[in-house]
């Protein structure tokens, strides 16, 4: 079998795709499967590291605001479709698994004239404009969350297409343990390890929360700070510590976290957006969780992601409207203080964990793509 992976831009689109493409390699090592992306930064960073090729197509995001905009997008899309067909023709794919963004608009429309079959992922409980308009292309639509069923339905002829699988994590994030993992990370095996991320650019508001979570507990003993912030906020925030001579020991500061297996195995605590990813990958690893979710996305999805988590007892959900980093400090003292609650919390979290979405997908595409 011959497969195209698509979607891109962010972590939370690319990472699902990947994880969905390591499953066809271990069920199916004499697969052949290529990724066809923007070629953004991240893209480029990420996608051949994994092991996969990496083809770069034409592709713009949608801004509706702005008439001139929507026509440079419209052009963009029918060039990267032009360009998307060159590709797709010398590599015959027979299958095309996109997860989104607009990068897998001009792909999947490509993919459609020649006759492959197309798979959705959607990774939200509020689908993305892509998703939406590629609907109709699709064979099966995944969904990571059940609330996303209802708004593909308006734009499907065959509601038996939506199939819910959970968010697709890689496999890296299964049977971990917390005691190897600190070891290869260096982190003491007896400390409270809080890490905090923003995703992979980052976030205004998960970035103050780490600066105060750095400086509450700086070279406090017993204690591991893993704060990433971000490739847009890490230059100004190393140089402005730089500056002030801060520079604790027991806080590690990354731009861009790329083992987050390991750092989240090897945490007690995390402090993090809510986006699809990020919960999935969270609640993978079974972990204590505050989520923040980001008022900056459309019907408020980040929330119900976050939701989800929250009502099996496995994290608290902070309000970004209501928020202060000091009401942040005084969740995580208190559940420094009541380790038992962390542990239950970690139980719920493991309880809620997508871990059949990458075998549902695999087995439903196996049985009807040709």
């Amino acid at each position: 079998m011959k497969i195209v992976l698509t979607g891109g831009a962010t972590g939370g689109h690319i990472y699902p795709a990947l994880a969905i493409g390591d499953t066809f390699k271990a069920k199916d090592p004499g697969c052949e499967i290529i990724y066809i992306a923007s070629g953004n930064s991240l893209e480029k960073q990420i996608i051949p590291d994994k092991g996969y090729t990496l083809y770069e197509v034409e592709s713009r995001p949608l801004d509706r605001r702005n008439i001139r905009k929507i026509a440079s997008t419209l052009g963009g899309t029918l060039k990267g479709r032009k360009q998307a067909l060159k590709i797709m023709k010398g590599f015959k794919p027979d299958v095309v698994v996109s997860t989104g963004s607009y990068v897998s608009v001009p792909v999947v429309l490509a993919a459609h004239s020649l006759g492959a079959s197309v798979y959705l992922h959607e990774q939200n409980g509020f689908p993305g404009v892509s998703n939406r308009f590629l609907a109709r292309y699709a064979r099966k639509v995944f969904l990571g969350f059940e609330g996303a069923r209802e708004i593909f339905e308006k734009s499907v002829k065959d509601p038996d297409k939506i199939i819910y699988s959970g968010n697709p994590v890689r496999s890296e994030f299964s049977g971990r343990i917390r005691e190897e993992d600190r070891k290869t990370l260096g982190i003491p095996e007896e400390d409270f390890v809080i890490m905090v991320f923003g995703g992979s650019l980052g976030s205004e508001t998960t970035n103050s929360i780490g600066e105060s979570v750095a400086r509450e507990y700086a070279d406090k003993p017993g204690y591991t700070i893993i704060w990433g912030t971000g490739s847009m906020y890490y230059d100004e925030i190393i140089s402005g510590f730089a500056a002030e001579g801060f520079a604790p020991s027991n806080v590690r500061i990354l731009p861009f976290i790329k083992n987050i297996p390991e750092m989240l195995s090897a945490a007690n605590l995390t402090v993090s957006r809510s986006g699809a990813l990020s919960t999935a990958e969270t609640t993978m690893e079974g972990r204590a969780a505050i989520f923040i979710p980001s008022p900056n996305v459309t019907a408020d999805h980040q929330y119900y992601n976050a939701k989800a988590v929250a009502d099996n007892g496995g994290a608290f959900i902070v309000r970004e409207s209501e928020y202060t980093a000091r009401d942040v400090l005084r969740i995580i003292r208190e559940l420094d203080a009541d380790r038992d609650q962390i542990l239950q919390m970690e139980i719920a979290s493991r309880e809620v964990a997508p871990v059949d979405a990458t075998d549902i997908i695999y087995n439903t595409i196996m049985q009807t793509y040709k």
